[in-house]
């Protein structure tokens, strides 16, 4: 099939590159120019494990192309993709300019049939709006808007597009139905399902997906919290719990909040969904409180650690990117820790395998950038662990207690064993583990 793909962030190049390793002719268009002469000339833009390799494969094979052009795009292609930014606007809501601008441009453009498929995540009725923007130059007989909602996560994003536990298609066309099932056919072999509702079911299972996984993480970290308080360990009751068939293992894992670009925007998204429909969603607002909360709770220690003063400490942090295997620093918590910490006088030294070049563009010199983990604890007062990397989980301790000012761990992934470190001769804080 030949597929177009408007967008080419996390979401849209992952889907591109995707659909042509199944054989599909791809032809991805952004309007960032030296973006596209970037992945033109073979380069990625963006850390994501294992997309380089069928980026390589597929555009080498001229599966794959990349144009600033939207006309020569979406001219031959069966179905179009949106994959465009949707950023929240300052009540929360997402921003629909991106989207809607696009489809009234393609309502210029179409000229036989083709699939509009939403792909970014967008609430509640846009497909609608996509129609009624469609419809306002093009007959009704000439596209279909279909919501095909993500469930990629950064990090592990190629193997979810490959191998997904299922496929939610938006539609009440039959016509646009086929066409999409044909689509996605290679990547359900092993029967995981396609799931086909209608567009405004489909716009809320994305959102509704990210905000009970926003409220699980939050629920653990406030359990962690209490835990604290009560003298009991986080790791048991996650244990206790996580063997419970109706609660499971995943995102029961307590630290520092979540990030990123899906958590924070959605939940925030859908809590604007229901004050426009006044409904008080409740459980959604203090998930978000919570989470805010949540993200300073190592500054707050190490203010606390140090009566407030914080003008000659010097404090290293490890990890910056919201989660591991990404070089995405949207909403980390790490940089709400960052700022605290410059606020208070603190010099900060900082590494992260992957994130180190986003967080210099917005940092410039206000903090120190060091070569590797070792580097950044030189003449450090504290540790801070912000993201879970492997390479950090079996650090030389004798190293690090050679090159640190004072032996302090304030552990935001519980990555270490209590005993283990202490013994090693560090005062160690971490998340909801006395």
């Amino acid at each position: 099939m030949k597929i177009a793909v408007v967008g080419t962030g996390y979401v849209g190049l992952v889907t591109g590159t995707c659909f042509s390793e199944t054989g599909n002719n791809v032809t991805c268009v952004d309007i960032d120019k030296q973006k596209v002469e970037l992945m033109c000339d073979g380069h990625i833009p963006i850390f994501e494990p294992g997309l380089n390799i069928l980026f390589d494969r597929n555009t080498k094979s001229g599966r794959l192309k990349f144009t600033t052009s939207l006309p020569d795009a979406v001219k031959d292609a069966e179905i179009i993709f949106l994959a465009l930014p949707t950023p929240p606007g300052a009540d929360g809501s997402a921003d629909l300019s991106f989207v809607l601008s696009v489809a009234d441009e393609l309502s210029h453009l179409i000229t036989d049939y083709k699939v509009i498929v939403d792909k970014s995540t967008v609430p509640v009725g846009t497909a609608n709006k996509v129609h009624q923007v469609l419809a306002k130059n093009l007959d009704e007989s000439l596209f279909d808007v279909v919501s095909n909602p993500e469930f990629l996560r950064e990090g592990v994003a190629v193997d979810d597009f490959m191998k997904p536990d299922r496929i939610v298609i938006g539609t009440n066309s039959e016509k646009a139905e086929k066409l999409m099932m044909r689509l996605y056919k290679p990547f359900v072999r092993q029967g995981n399902p396609i799931i086909v509702m209608d567009e405004r079911s489909a716009e809320m299972t994305k959102y509704a997906a990210n905000a009970f996984l926003a409220t699980k993480i939050t629920f653990m970290n406030e359990i962690a919290n209490l835990c604290e308080k009560v003298d009991a360990n986080v790791d048991m009751v996650r244990k206790g719990i996580g063997s419970d068939s109706r609660i499971g293992k995943r995102f029961l894992f307590p630290g520092i909040g979540y990030g990123g670009s899906c958590f924070p925007k959605d939940v925030k998204a859908l809590y604007k969904t229901a004050q426009e429909n006044d409904y008080p969603f409740n459980i959604l607002k203090s998930v978000m409180e919570v989470n805010q909360n949540q993200k300073i709770i190592l500054a707050d220690r190490v203010l606390n650690k140090f009566n407030g003063d914080l003008n000659d400490k010097t404090i290293a942090i490890w990890g910056l990117a919201f989660k591991p295997n990404t070089d995405d620093i949207r909403e980390a918590p790490s940089l709400y820790t960052i700022d605290k910490l410059l606020e208070h006088g603190a010099r900060v030294q900082v590494f992260d395998p992957e994130a180190m070049k986003n967080v210099k563009e917005l940092y410039k010199d206000k903090i120190s950038y060091a070569k590797n983990q070792y580097e950044a604890l030189e003449n450090a007062d504290a540790l801070l662990i912000c993201t879970e990397w492997s390479t950090f989980r079996t650090p030389d301790f004798t190293q690090m207690k050679s090159q640190m000012k004072q032996h302090v761990i304030f552990d935001g992934r519980n990555l270490y064993d209590s005993n283990i470190v202490k013994n090693s001769g560090f005062e160690y804080s971490s998340i909801g583990r006395n």
